[in-house]
């Protein structure tokens, strides 16, 4: 493809520019203050992350409804997929192998933007993963009027120590869900998957795979300072006016709660939710489900798993503390799969294998256009 070729601002391109429309007409009271009143922390581009199901995108899209965020519908896998599967960005070559395959992609096509407001300074000022995303988002921001933006890809939680490098001024937003509600949405989709011999476990695989995720974030997180928060999932749903005036402060952005809900952007709206089909989707009934979908020896099993952290991040346990013993099965896996995990994210990252990461999961443009659109 040409890559000063437009992909066809069809579906969801088209949508955003008219969110991101409306947002700006009706921009909220302080949004549209003096630049110079402005502190440069009121500016700084924001990071929602979290375990994968933790609400990242609520809050994500939260955000964007507030207002003075650029609009983008997408995680940008920037760190997790982009700058390992295109290798050293101070290579000229691999930024024009970059843009090549971007330009084709579904997160380019979100972004709203001809590839001629970005190309350019890909080419001549892109250097590293941070490089790449902040001129991506500076660009979609510029043309929507605003002058800030957010990022919501889990998977960069593990990531932050690299993100805090190239882009000092993150501010970083943990959302920490209950870890028996993860893993109950993580089993559901099987999107954490056991080995051969665990099969008949499979359900503690997940569990420890947000004791290993979220353990990462706040570890990398506390060297942050006060550039890092976490906000409890349960806390925003339950009590959401006080979370987001925290939320604000930190990031020190207005977000009003009744705009948010009367822009209603993306999962503000419509849930996303790994139970649909169990009738109403709301929000407010995704807490606590592991108690209907585990048995008494399943949540056992997974508490005898991640019952620590679920204790340091808040959360009680159910078990009795005179059960909480492991069986050898599930301690031999609490042993081996953070090595596990550890060890493909080593690969993924150190290792010629990050250069055939799955262009896949940046999706083809074309996939978003209806027949006949």
């Amino acid at each position: 493809m040409n890559p000063a070729t437009r992909v066809p601002a069809t579906g969801v391109a088209s949508r955003v520019m008219e969110n991101a429309n409306v947002l700006v007409e009706n921009q909220p009271t302080g949004q549209a203050a003096v630049p110079g009143a402005r502190s440069a922390r009121s500016k700084a581009p924001v990071f929602v992350l979290g375990c994968g199901r933790s609400g990242t995108k609520f809050l994500y899209h939260a955000l964007l409804s507030a207002g003075g965020f650029a609009v983008y519908y997408a995680e940008s896998n920037a760190f997790n997929l982009l700058g390992l599967r295109f290798g050293n960005l101070n290579s000229r070559g691999n930024r024009r192998q970059l843009l090549d395959a971007y330009f084709t992609s579904k997160l380019f096509h979100r972004t709203g933007l001809d590839p001629k407001e970005i190309e350019e300074r890909v080419m001549e000022d892109c250097r590293n993963a941070g490089d790449f995303l902040r001129i991506v988002m500076e660009a979609i921001a510029r043309k929507q009027g605003v002058d800030r933006w957010a990022e919501c890809t889990p998977l960069h939680l593990l990531y932050l120590p690299l993100i805090k490098q190239v882009i000092p001024d993150a501010l970083v937003v943990h959302i920490i869900r209950d870890g028996r509600d993860v893993t109950a949405s993580l089993y559901r989709i099987g999107w954490i998957r056991p080995l051969p011999w665990d099969r008949t476990r499979a359900f503690v695989v997940p569990a420890i795979y947000w004791r290993w995720v979220v353990s990462k974030g706040r570890r990398y997180g506390r060297a942050l300072g006060a550039d890092y928060m976490e906000v409890h999932y349960e806390d925003l749903v339950q009590n959401p006016r006080d979370t987001l005036a925290r939320i604000g402060k930190f990031i020190e952005h207005d977000l009003d709660y009744d705009r948010i809900q009367q822009v209603g952007l993306g999962s503000v709206r419509n849930p996303n939710s790994s139970f649909r089909g169990d009738g109403k989707e709301t929000e407010a009934n995704t807490i606590g489900r592991w108690k209907r979908m585990f048995t008494p020896p399943q949540v056992q099993d997974v508490e005898c798993s991640i019952g620590n952290l679920l204790v340091d991040t808040g959360y009680p346990l159910e078990t009795p503390p005179a059960e909480r013993r492991s069986s050898l099965p599930v301690g031999f896996m609490n042993f081996l799969y953070p090595l596990y995990f550890d060890f493909k994210i080593w690969l993924k990252s150190y290792t010629p294998l990050a250069r055939i990461a799955d262009e896949g999961r940046m999706g083809t443009a074309e996939s978003d256009v209806k027949p006949g659109a």
